[in-house]
């Protein structure tokens, strides 16, 4: 091979580097605080569910006269809301780690596929 020959070579390489750069999704800076804001997300669901059903449970208890038996029964029904709403957001962020995960897989079985 020519000098001329590699010098075509490498700026071929470089144009590719350049279009391949150019089609690549931009990289999205990690958050550090986005799990502790899904804990506290979580959190507050479960003690919402728990408060909601402790005061529909007292409220009716006062308009019903029979104390502890509702507020004891809605609390515990507010309890498995929360821990539903709790389950329901786990699987959310399952979902989305499991998505960026398979992105990202394809992405490096593309690069050594297409690298030659």
């Amino acid at each position: 091979m020519s000098s001329s020959d590699k010098e075509r070579i490498k700026a071929l390489d470089d144009k590719i580097a350049r279009a391949r750069q150019a089609l690549e999704p931009p990289k999205v800076a990690q958050d550090h605080h986005s799990m502790a804001q899904t804990g506290w997300r979580m959190v507050i669901e479960l003690v919402t569910g728990l408060g909601i059903g402790a005061g529909m449970g007292y409220g009716l208890d006062v308009l019903m006269g029979t104390q502890p038996l509702m507020l004891v029964l809605l609390t515990l029904l507010g309890f498995a809301a929360g821990v539903r709403v709790m389950m329901r957001t786990a699987k959310e962020l399952e979902a989305q780690t499991g998505e960026a995960a398979s992105q990202d897989a394809g992405a490096e079985k593309g690069d050594k596929t297409s690298g030659g």
